[in-house]
């Protein structure tokens, strides 16, 4: 979600006035945040390990469809 830049500013004055009267607090909100950043890896992490499963099963079922129809093909010419 983003924000205007009228709400940033709301935010950046929030952030000074706490980090004047609670500095610690301040910290604590600031690794938060940190770490709430760096949480937008995992869907694309969870995206690509989702597409390398999806690409490996898909090409298991061609496999074996594959190999169906060549044990069809030679089922109807041995008999």
């Amino acid at each position: 979600m983003s924000l205007s830049g009228r709400e940033r500013r709301i935010l950046a004055e929030i952030e000074q006035a706490l980090e004047r009267e609670d500095p610690e607090l301040a910290q604590r909100v600031a690794a938060i945040n940190k770490i709430e950043g760096e949480g937008n890896t995992f869907p694309q992490a969870y995206g690509e390990r989702l597409r390398v499963w999806a690409l490996a099963h898909v090409w298991m079922i061609f496999s074996i469809g594959g190999l169906l129809i060549v044990l069809l093909l030679l089922a109807v010419l041995t008999t």
